[in-house]
């Protein structure tokens, strides 16, 4: 770790190398959406649609927190080659593949490689920044998501119009290339003698499956399958016996995955708490505000894209900020005074109706992203400080899968709360498809394209209208309860010593 008030260069070099490998990894989870139609048009397999989004989420969520206890065991230089390569390998076979099923499959790799890419970045970052530039260099890693996140939807339409959608991948290989040059030519080969290398296998497999499990319920529930139906059931049951065996598998391993004793720290256990509250909510607005835009303020969907920037802005500039000023700006009061600029944005969300002006609904999600910003960066720092500098890796790693989970099984709570919210008023109009059409938001979205709300006469229009803007209404309200826990936790996190 350097304590010197200017970075050595090499220092630069594994930053922007570990940057770019995390810039990846973020652009890949976006950058497919405006290349689907064509490969599916291409490779068939309309029925595996949601499992190339899905199947990159799964195992990104699941290599975070095991490739960030290995950060803690083995050299992050030989960490970072080995996941920059299963990336690269990820890329290159999504490239090639000849069928839905192959890139699905491709898919799955690239996520272990992004998962770990994500882990080794927040870690080697934090752990070459001496504390007082910790908060300046997280606030740099935000700044790099949310610029993927603007690059990304964007950049894969150029693509697929002016090269291939096999190009979308292709394009990782250069970049990635150019990020293992630096990591192998910068950084320090380092062992841990201090402590055995010995890995807890058993914790990552019950750890891995319980998680798979509990993601895959809220990816599915609601719109593939229901609820109560047998294969969401038994999901159900797959997290609690995998959950109930990864507890007992961490209580006896030498160096758990997740050691039960981060819990008994206030600032570990609320910080995260904090983070998936706050995580739940911004993810849920980010993935139903454009349901808002286009179903209830009819705007095309090249102005819905220009109108959602301000979220990934806000989030940039909260994270920026607070990256700044972070030795001024208490950790602790940053992360109230996130929890409550997402607080008051949901709560204003309430208030949004068919005339609400489109400048002002930006203004509202850039409020949410500068709360968030604050939050993220503040309970990461919170969080890494909560245990010993030995466990980094385990505390960097916690907090992302925090985010990645609360955002995950909110998107899933708050969509199928909102397909059976329009359903039960659908059921009131005549002249639409019958809720027995319209259970889940697939087919709802086929009902909101630009073509069919032609054939829709305009009466019937503007009823749709009103049953989507009250379903969008539940839907916020949950956001704001969640916001409202974050804001309470933030709270007892304060008071704490």
């Amino acid at each position: 770790m350097t304590t010197a008030s200017r970075l050595p260069t090499s220092h630069i070099w594994i930053i922007a190398s570990t940057l770019t490998a995390l810039f990846l990894g973020a652009l890949d989870a976006l950058i497919v959406g405006a290349a689907m139609p064509t490969m599916v048009a291409e490779l068939g397999g309309l029925s595996l649609y949601s499992w190339v989004f899905s199947a990159y989420l799964l195992t990104r969520a699941v290599a975070l927190p095991i490739f960030g206890k290995l950060c803690d065991l083995f050299s992050p230089r030989r960490l970072f080659t080995l996941a920059i390569l299963i990336f690269l390998a990820g890329s290159l076979t999504a490239g090639l593949a000849g069928s839905m099923a192959q890139l699905i499959a491709a898919r799955a790799v690239q996520g272990v490689g992004a998962g770990a890419n994500f882990a080794l970045c927040y870690y080697v970052i934090s752990d070459i920044s001496a504390p007082e530039r910790r908060g300046k260099m997280m606030g740099l890693v935000s700044f790099v998501w949310g610029v993927s996140s603007l690059l990304g939807p964007a950049l894969g339409g150029a693509i697929v119009e002016f090269f291939s959608w096999r190009w979308i991948f292709f394009i990782n290989l250069p970049l990635g290339l150019a990020a293992l040059a630096g990591v192998l030519l910068h950084m320090q080969e380092r062992t841990r003698g201090d402590r055995r290398p010995d890995v807890d296998y058993l914790g990552a497999f019950t750890l891995s499956a319980s998680i798979l499990s509990l993601l895959a319920v809220f990816l599915l529930a609601g719109d593939t399958y229901g609820w109560t139906s047998l294969p969401i059931v038994g999901l159900g049951v797959c997290t609690l016996v995998f959950g109930f065996a990864f507890f007992h598998a961490e209580k006896r391993a030498s160096e758990p995955i997740l050691p039960l004793s981060s819990f008994t720290s206030p600032g570990f256990t609320l910080g995260n708490a904090t983070a998936f509250a706050c995580s739940f909510s911004v993810f849920s607005l980010s993935a139903f505000f454009p349901l808002f835009f286009q179903g209830v303020l009819f705007q095309s969907p090249s102005r819905l894209g220009l109108a959602m920037i301000p979220l990934s802005l806000g989030w940039s500039a909260g994270a920026w900020f607070y990256g700044q000023m972070s030795q001024a700006i208490a950790k602790k009061s940053a992360s109230l005074a996130g929890s409550w600029s997402m607080a008051a944005a949901c709560a204003a969300s309430l208030f949004l109706g068919p005339r609400t002006p489109v400048g002002l609904c930006s203004a509202v999600l850039l409020l949410a992203g500068l709360g968030m910003g604050f939050v993220s960066i503040s309970t990461l720092l919170i969080v890494q400080d909560s245990l010993d500098p030995r466990d980094l890796g385990v505390a960097t790693s916690s907090h992302q899968f925090s985010r990645t989970l609360g955002g995950t099984i909110g998107i899933g709570a708050t969509g199928s709360l909102l397909t059976h919210a329009i359903s039960r008023s659908l059921q009131k109009l005549e002249g639409l498809p019958g809720p027995e059409n319209l259970r889940n938001l697939s087919a709802l979205r086929e009902l909101l394209k630009p073509e069919m709300q032609e054939r829709l006469a305009e009466p019937l229009r503007f009823k749709l209208q009103t049953v989507i803007a009250g379903g969008l209404q539940e839907v916020f309200g949950v956001c704001l309860a969640a916001a409202a826990l974050s804001v309470v936790l933030s709270h007892v996190l304060k008071k704490r010593p």
